[in-house]
C-alpha cells in the first residue's frame, strides 16, 4: 500500500498543450525581440533527435519560451534540465512544467549572453578534451537578434575551453534563420562561404541536420529556419589565440568580392601596408588573388599564423584597427593611438 501511494505521488498532472498555454498566460511573440514560437510537438522531438542520446543527460536549453521543446527534451529523458529564459512572461509556464517533472527541471530566468554555464552543473559529468563528449547537450530555438553573437561567443569559449566547453566538448543543437544555417555550414568556393564559417568549422564539426519551413511558427518569420549540430573538435584546425584567427578572417571577408590581399592589407597601418602585406602573404605562401570564398582553412591558418609572427616582431602592430583608424581621420583627429604605438616599436622603414 505505502509503494502505491509513493507511485501516486509521483505522477504527472495533465498538461495543457503549449498552444493552450500561450492563449492562458496570455503570451504574445514579441517582434522586437525575434520571438517565434514553436508548437508542433512533432517538429521539437525531431529538433532533440539531432542532439543524439538523452537518456541520463544534463540539458541546458536556450530561450525555452513557451516550453514545446523543453517537453520533448523531459519526453526524451533527460535527468536534468536547465533552462535559461530571459522573458519574465514565460517563467510561470516553465514552473507548471518544472512541477510536473519533479527534480528534472531548473529555471534561471536571466540572459544566456551572461549566463555563467560553467557554474550550471556539477564538475563529475566534465570528461577531458581528448576523450568522448560528456554527457551535456545545449540545445535551442534561437531568437535571430542574438544567435550570431551567441554562436561567436561559443565559439571563442571552444577555443579558449571555457562556458559549456569547460566541461569538455559540450554538443551544441541549435536553430538559425536558414541564411546563417548555410554560412556556418558553407563549404569552400560556395556563395555562402563567409567569416562564420571559417569560425566554426576551424573549431567544430559543423553539422546541417534539417530544415523547418516558416510556416510552422507563430508568428511565421519572413524566413527559413536552419537546425544545426556542432561537435567541438578534439584539435583546432587553427593553432592561434581566437582573438588573433577572428581578426584575420574579419579582415580578409570585408571584401569578399576582391582578392583576398585587399582584406590582408588592412591590418597594416598605411605607411606599412604594402611592405607586410607582401610579406605576409609571401611567408603565408597564399595566392594573393584568390577570392575570400576561395580560402580554405589551411590557406587561413597559414594567413594566422603569418600575422601571429608579424605581431610578435611588431609589438604594437596587432591593436592596430583600420576601421578605427578611419574613424579617426573623418573625425579630423588624423591618427590612431595602435599606430602611434606600432610606430615607436616597429622596424618599418617608413613612419607607420
Amino acid at each position: 500500500m505505502a509503494a502505491t501511494k509513493k507511485l501516486a505521488s509521483f505522477r504527472l498532472p495533465p498538461l495543457p498543450t503549449v498552444g493552450e498555454l500561450i492563449k492562458l498566460y496570455n503570451l504574445r511573440a514579441e517582434k522586437q525581440l525575434s520571438q517565434n514560437f514553436l508548437l508542433d510537438l512533432r517538429l521539437t522531438d525531431k529538433i532533440v533527435r539531432q542532439a543524439g542520446c538523452l537518456n541520463d543527460a544534463h540539458v541546458c536549453e536556450v530561450g525555452p519560451g513557451p516550453g514545446g521543446i523543453t517537453r520533448s527534451i523531459l519526453n526524451a529523458g533527460a535527468a536534468d534540465l536547465l533552462v535559461v529564459e530571459k522573458d519574465s512572461r514565460f517563467i510561470p509556464g516553465l514552473k507548471l512544467l518544472s512541477e510536473a517533472a519533479p527534480g528534472k527541471l531548473r529555471i534561471v530566468h536571466g540572459d544566456i549572453l551572461t549566463y555563467r554555464m560553467d557554474r550550471g552543473f556539477p564538475t563529475h559529468i566534465s570528461k577531458a578534451w581528448d576523450q568522448d563528449p560528456p554527457n551535456l547537450h545545449v540545445i535551442g530555438n534561437l531568437p535571430f537578434s542574438v544567435s550570431t553573437p551567441l554562436i561567436i561567443k561559443w565559439l571563442e569559449n571552444v577555443a579558449n575551453r571555457t562556458g559549456p566547453f569547460a566541461f569538455g566538448r559540450t554538443r551544441l543543437t541549435l536553430t538559425f534563420q536558414k541564411e546563417v544555417a548555410e554560412r556556418l555550414t558553407a563549404s569552400t568556393g560556395s556563395r555562402q562561404r563567409s567569416r562564420i564559417s571559417i569560425m566554426a568549422q576551424y573549431l567544430c564539426t559543423v553539422h546541417s541536420c534539417f530544415t523547418i519551413p516558416g510556416r510552422a511558427f507563430v508568428p511565421k518569420p519572413e524566413v527559413d529556419v536552419g537546425v544545426v549540430h556542432f561537435t567541438p573538435l578534439v584539435q583546432p584546425q587553427i593553432q592561434q589565440p581566437f582573438k588573433l584567427v577572428e581578426k584575420v578572417v574579419r579582415n580578409v571577408f570585408q571584401f569578399r568580392r576582391k582578392h583576398c590581399h585587399k582584406g590582408v592589407e588592412k591590418l597594416f597601418p598605411e605607411a606599412c601596408r604594402a611592405e607586410l602585406t607582401q610579406e605576409m602573404m609571401q611567408q603565408a605562401d597564399v595566392d594573393p588573388i584568390l577570392r575570400p570564398t576561395e580560402l580554405t582553412i589551411p590557406h587561413i591558418r597559414a594567413l594566422a599564423d603569418a600575422y601571429a609572427s608579424l605581431c610578435r616582431r611588431e609589438p604594437g602592430l596587432f591593436g592596430y584597427e583600420f576601421r578605427e583608424e578611419l574613424r579617426l581621420k573623418r573625425l579630423g583627429a588624423g591618427y590612431s593611438p595602435a599606430a602611434d604605438a606600432l610606430r615607436d616599436t616597429s622596424g618599418c622603414t617608413a613612419p607607420c
